[in-house]
């Protein structure tokens, strides 16, 4: 593989284990003067790389790191007025610093979506240690969406395994259950 490629700078030397017993942590934008900032109250789940062309990718890395917490555990706690909707049609509301660009939480307002009540989350953006690790890797194939040559997914869905993170082009087997249980419980609701 190309050695300017990076995957995520976060992986890029291996994987960093979580701890399951993780409280949270802070996520600051890359702004140097009033960064916006976000508390997370518990640890994140379902932690894993994103090659979609949506979300926020720090600088020269191939995938996004995105996470997600419960709702009701992200609170903006510093300069909340610096923060906007990229893509207001988007299912995913990513509020992004107005300044710098990173994208700080995204959220789901539609209640019917599987994923409703979570909140997306790049836990890149805390110094503190103990973030649930990535899993998998999703959205593989959209790289090449985003300028990645083809003929280099062949290296990069290798370099994806030797890091234990298996690529999948939709997400994990275990989410998209999730997905097709929802959908299943609402054509049931609906036909009652």
């Amino acid at each position: 593989m190309n050695a300017t490629l990076s995957i995520h700078p976060s992986v890029d030397n291996g994987v960093i284990r979580g701890d399951p017993n993780f409280g949270g942590g802070r996520l600051t934008c890359k702004c140097a003067d009033n960064p916006v900032v976000v508390e997370i109250k518990g640890n994140s789940m379902h932690n894993h790389l994103c090659g979609c062309t949506k979300c926020w990718k720090p600088s020269g890395a191939t995938f996004a790191m995105v996470a997600v917490v419960p709702r009701d555990s992200v609170t903006v706690t510093a300069n909340e007025d610096k923060l906007q909707v990229v893509d207001p049609s988007a299912t995913i509301q990513r509020h992004a610093c107005k300044v710098c660009g990173v994208h700080m939480y995204g959220r789901i307002e539609n209640k019917n979506h599987p994923f409703y009540g979570l909140d997306f989350i790049h836990t890149e953006l805390s110094p503190a240690q103990g973030w649930s690790a990535p899993g998998f890797a999703a959205f593989v194939s959209s790289v090449i969406e985003s300028g990645v040559d083809p003929a280099q997914m062949p290296q990069i869905r290798a370099r994806l395994k030797e890091l234990g993170l298996e690529p999948y082009d939709c997400l994990s087997p275990e989410l998209m259950d999730i997905i097709a249980a929802h959908t299943a419980k609402s054509k049931q609701a609906a036909a009652a």
